[in-house]
């Protein structure tokens, strides 16, 4: 028997993992404006946070599709790998926010603000060589005493938590 859209709406596991996908992207497309729209320029910790988005949403996705389709342990396990990726996403946030509150040193990827490329070959290599990389050990700016790194953490955890939500919801009898 199908699984109309309505049943499936009423199901914590599809509740949970669609608020869960819905504020993943609310997260990525928000640092995504504030770079291209307010321009915070991200420095290369805060572009390796954006991994766990990337990732994280499609497999999200998949978890719902599979879900829906009746596959409650292959959605669980994704929800769970998901979870996984979230929690380990909120550690590199803590990491880079004591690499800003100087807490602990930073890569050396991330402290000198060099200018990455040399050459002037084109529009593009022109910008790259005159385009400062920043410091992840500067924080762009601070919203309630957080950084960007800062509230990602907490949008990470209440991810992980949603994805969590979600996969042992999976796995409960209908």
């Amino acid at each position: 028997m199908a699984t109309t859209t309505a049943q499936l709406a009423g199901r914590t596991a599809y509740q949970w993992g669609g608020l869960t996908l819905f504020a993943a992207c609310a997260v990525i497309l928000a640092a995504l404006g504030f770079e291209h729209i307010g321009g915070y320029e991200p420095c290369a910790l805060c572009l390796e946070q954006r991994y766990a988005y990337y990732a994280g949403i499609p497999v999200l996705f998949g978890a719902l599709a599979v879900y829906s389709a009746g596959a409650t342990r292959l959605a669980a396990a994704l929800f769970f790998i998901v979870a996984v990726g979230f929690l380990l996403n909120a550690g590199l946030g803590v990491y880079h926010s004591g690499v800003e509150w100087k807490l602990w040193e930073g890569p050396a990827t991330c402290s000198g603000g060099l200018k990455p490329l040399s050459g002037a070959s084109g529009s593009l290599l022109k910008d790259l060589s005159t385009k400062a990389i920043p410091l992840c050990g500067e924080a762009q700016g601070r919203f309630l005493g957080l950084s960007f790194a800062g509230w990602n953490v907490i949008a990470s955890m209440g991810l992980m938590f949603g994805a969590l939500k979600a996969a042992f919801a999976s796995v409960e009898p209908r």
